[in-house]
């Protein structure tokens, strides 16, 4: 059952429209001018659907419509008009109301419209809903840490999230750049809109221009039609630009000029698109220092760099593994059933001595692992995989160090580790990592299969 609220000054029209839509076992309210009807919704404020008239004393429909879009934004809206008003309701459709139906009503059409503003208003709640549990998971008190070193943290990024200041953030991979980035736009005036995340280091060289600012129709070859880029998709929100390190210095410009003059031309356009957008760029890279060899543009650095943020690896504030551990456990616990419930302190100790390389992405990794293959109801250092890779690492480097391995040994496993990192860091896109290495694909492919990874 839904609630309509039916605005018509005509008496009998106003009660014809009671007895129909009352048949489809809808709760009906009635008002005779505009005036009575925001009454209503003030009164009820769990209206649905509201029908009204355009031509009305005391509140005309139109003024009734934009008082229900301020204060009730969930209530559909349908407008019923004589045909020599129908451009009104058309310019009211475009203002916001659902849609409109002539008079005299036609009772199918009737029905039909309103079982489409239904539809809308239940997916509107199922998305500010979906919204909602989404601004309740990057609030800053679910972000989980206990080291001095990250509250300071969380203290400045509630300061800039009601700005729209650019804000930068560095960290090794694995850290949760990501995730203050969420926090950063969740908890600012623009949670409402879109969060665009770019991963720069997944997209090809030759495409990345026209993912961000979009490209006209007949740019390139395969552009069949006009795009648009992310920057666009974004606009009145946030861009979250990850890996901005490897940006080309051709798209360092063109970045540049946005955070400038905040607009842009598509690819193959010469049109100026404006936008309303909120940078956030992350790096796993020490940018000052790419700055000082020539490999990143000085005044793009400084545009990023308005509100800096770095976030300590896991290793520096192992005061938070504990209670990471403790997240991820219950988190866990919800997708296996049967999870083990607690944890030994002997692997607890060793997850706190590890120095987490991976940092927090490898210790959620460690513990999603032990949970699954755990025979029993508590986790313990049989069951923490780092322990091996742990092993594997000493065992390598005291080789390294060693060494009674040959050069060309020594030459492979330095390569083979660079090639991991580089794919990890590219998400395993083999053709990103070609270009941060400098191979060709082909290369690629032919040392990950000598390297098995």
């Amino acid at each position: 059952m839904a609630k309509i609220l039916i605005a018509e000054d005509d008496l009998n029209t106003l009660q014809g429209l009671e007895t129909i839509i009352a048949r489809e076992d809808h709760e009906v309210l009635i008002a005779a001018d505009g005036r009575e009807a925001y009454e209503l919704m003030v009164s009820h404020g769990d209206v649905d659907v509201l029908l009204t008239d355009l031509k009305m004393p005391h509140l005309t429909g139109l003024e009734l419509s934009r008082k229900v879009r301020e204060g009730f934004p969930e209530t559909q809206i349908i407008v019923m008009t004589a045909f020599g008003t129908v451009d009104t309701a058309v310019n009211a459709m475009k203002d916001g109301v659902f849609d409109y139906l002539t008079k005299p009503v036609d009772i199918e059409e009737l029905l039909v419209v309103l079982g489409k503003a239904l539809r809308s208003r239940e997916l509107l709640l199922e998305n500010l809903e979906l919204r909602g549990m989404v601004s309740e998971r990057y609030a800053f008190e679910n972000i989980i840490s206990v080291s001095g070193v990250m509250q300071n943290i969380f203290r400045k990024i509630r300061k800039v999230a009601p700005t729209s200041a650019t804000v930068l953030i560095e960290g090794e991979s694995g850290t949760g750049k990501e995730l203050i980035a969420r926090a950063i736009h969740y908890n600012s005036p623009r949670e409402k809109e879109s969060m665009v995340e770019v991963n720069c280091a997944s997209i090809p060289a030759t495409l990345i221009e026209s993912e961000l600012f979009g490209h006209e129709k007949g740019a390139f070859t395969g552009a069949y039609r006009t795009q648009k880029g992310k920057f666009e998709v974004a606009d009145g929100g946030t861009i979250f630009l990850d890996e901005i390190s490897l940006l080309s210095p051709d798209l360092q410009g063109k970045l540049l000029r946005v955070l400038q003059e905040r607009s842009f031309q598509r690819v193959g356009g010469n049109r100026n698109v404006e936008v309303d957008v909120r940078v956030v760029a992350a790096t796993n890279q020490d940018l000052k220092a790419m700055v000082d060899r020539g490999e990143f543009r000085e005044d793009l650095y400084y545009r990023l760099n308005v509100i800096p943020i770095h976030i300590p690896p896991l290793r520096e504030r192992p005061e938070d593994i504990t209670a990471l551990v403790t997240h991820f456990m219950k988190a866990f616990s919800t997708d296996h059933p049967g999870a083990p419930r607690s944890i030994t302190q002997g692997a607890l100790d060793e997850l706190v001595e590890y120095d987490w390389p991976g940092n927090v992405r490898e210790l959620e990794n460690a513990i999603e692992s032990a949970i699954i293959t755990a025979d029993g109801d508590v986790i313990s250092e049989d069951h923490l995989n780092i322990l091996e890779t742990s092993a594997w690492e000493r065992t390598e480097t005291a080789d390294e160090a060693g060494t009674s391995l040959s050069m060309k040994e020594q030459l492979d496993r330095a390569e083979k580790k660079i090639l991991r990192r580089t794919l990890e860091q590219v998400d395993g896109n083999r053709t990103r990592a070609a270009e941060v290495l400098g191979l060709s694909t082909r290369a690629i492919r032919y040392k990950i299969k000598q390297y098995e990874l």
